[in-house]
């Protein structure tokens, strides 16, 4: 495709941006992510699903969502299978109730084809209006504090304390002295401007990282994927268990979280490029990657927090996220490449957005403690729980428990009554 006809179908002159910027910010988003890769196998696995099986799914599924939503809604926002859903997933629908990973991934495909219904009908309009401005900044700002946590956790600066819930990781490590390195490198980088300031600080992360020897480049091996694992795991969801109560606990538990996570963060990454009137299509797509899910056999996707990375990167349109895509699709073939990349050369940029992302605390307003105490405890539960939908959860239950306390009943809406006691519901069944 020429690239004029990318600039008609993407509209780059009406957001500002060139194809440069947007395949730039595509690569370092892809980098950003690209652990999910590993990790999301290694819980599927857990579940039962043949690893080789699990990382063929997790890399078509995330190529898929993201070159979707990148055509359908014209956004920079990358769509992978979501942290804390795959652990739900596997260690509760699982192991837990004792689901077989078939039957969960059946439950998965039930919980999308709801969360469809709801972006594609005015539900999803009524559930975006219905939460509270005070609400939607507090879910911004605790989800920079969870990247942030994220990034610090990643890099080795913060750990689990011996006396403490957290601690200060220990500074002599060779490979959180690289961290430490590389992000007053990426640091200096942002501040200046420096065009692609976020690749140029995963190469030189990396190569930091390899000074200091905490990778191994000679320990890289091509060898190919096992794609029999993965013919048995395509449309093997299934619904013989649709009987049990444990299959629809966990559709409702399932539902609840998709619902409320992507409205939340697709509201937030549609605002943060200064695109509100892309907030429906780009639901609508995360829906349908959703419903893809079960039957190409991974738990849920979620439009991530990493998506920042991106857009901070100068993404502005869809083409950040086909290339983001395609990038997955070439994953299949660099693997063991993409696994040498060092956490220290990927945990300073999450941690560069996550303080970005906490600039939307300056529009809360702190005066109604009806309004900023639910909101506070967003903000502190999503990092501290390492969970968004249960740091939402909270919120969404104290909102109009204060209001009604305080006889400002009439200003929350039925929805949110409603929202509450489903959380609450959540919370017990959970």
């Amino acid at each position: 495709m020429k690239k004029t006809n990318l600039e008609t179908f993407f509209h780059f002159s009406q957001y500002g941006t060139n194809g440069k910027r947007e395949i730039l910010a595509g690569v370092v988003g892809y980098f950003t992510i690209v652990y999910i890769l590993v990790v999301n196998s290694l819980i599927l696995s857990e579940a039962g699903i043949p690893i080789n099986g699990a990382v063929i799914a997790t890399i078509i599924l995330s190529a898929v969502s993201c070159i979707l939503i990148g055509l359908w809604a014209n956004v920079p926002i990358i769509i992978v299978p979501g942290m804390g859903v795959n652990a739900l997933f596997a260690y509760t629908m699982v192991q837990g109730m004792g689901l077989s990973f078939q039957s969960a991934l059946g439950a998965v495909f039930v919980s999308g084809l709801i969360f469809v219904i709801i972006a594609f009908t005015k539900f999803s309009k009524m559930i975006n209006d219905s939460i509270p401005g005070s609400i939607k900044d507090a879910i911004s700002v605790g989800l920079g504090l969870f990247l942030l946590l994220i990034g610090l956790e990643k890099g080795g600066i913060i750990t689990r304390g011996s006396s403490s819930l957290l601690g200060l990781g220990h500074l002599s490590d060779p490979s959180v002295l690289a961290t430490i390195l590389t992000f007053l490198l990426a640091i200096a980088l942002f501040i200046k401007n420096v065009p692609g300031n976020f690749m140029i600080t995963i190469i030189l992360g990396s190569c930091i990282a390899y000074f200091f020897g905490t990778i191994e480049i000679s320990n890289i091996h091509f060898s190919g994927l096992d794609t029999a694992s993965y013919s048995e795991l395509f449309f093997s969801l299934s619904f013989i268990e649709v009987g049990r109560i444990e299959f629809w606990i966990s559709v409702f538990a399932m539902t609840m979280v998709l619902t409320f996570e992507n409205i939340g963060l697709v509201h937030g990454h549609v605002n943060s490029i200064e695109r509100p009137e892309a907030y429906k299509k780009s639901l609508q797509a995360t829906s349908v990657s959703v419903l893809l899910s079960g039957p190409i056999g991974s738990s849920p996707t979620v439009a991530t927090v990493e998506t920042a990375a991106g857009i901070a990167s100068g993404g502005r349109t869809g083409l950040t996220s086909v290339v983001t895509g395609f990038l997955f699709l070439l994953s299949l073939l660099f693997i063991p490449v993409i696994k040498v990349i060092p956490d220290s050369a990927i945990a300073p940029i999450l941690i560069i957005i996550g303080m970005l992302m906490l600039e939307n605390i300056k529009k809360m307003d702190f005066s109604d403690y009806t309004e900023s105490i639910p909101a506070l405890l967003i903000i502190t539960f999503i990092p501290f729980t390492y969970s968004i939908a249960d740091g939402m959860a909270f919120g969404f239950i104290l909102y109009p428990f204060l209001k009604v306390v305080t006889g400002k009943e009439k200003e929350v809406s039925g929805p949110m009554y409603v929202s509450a006691i489903l959380f609450i519901i959540y919370f017990i069944i959970g």
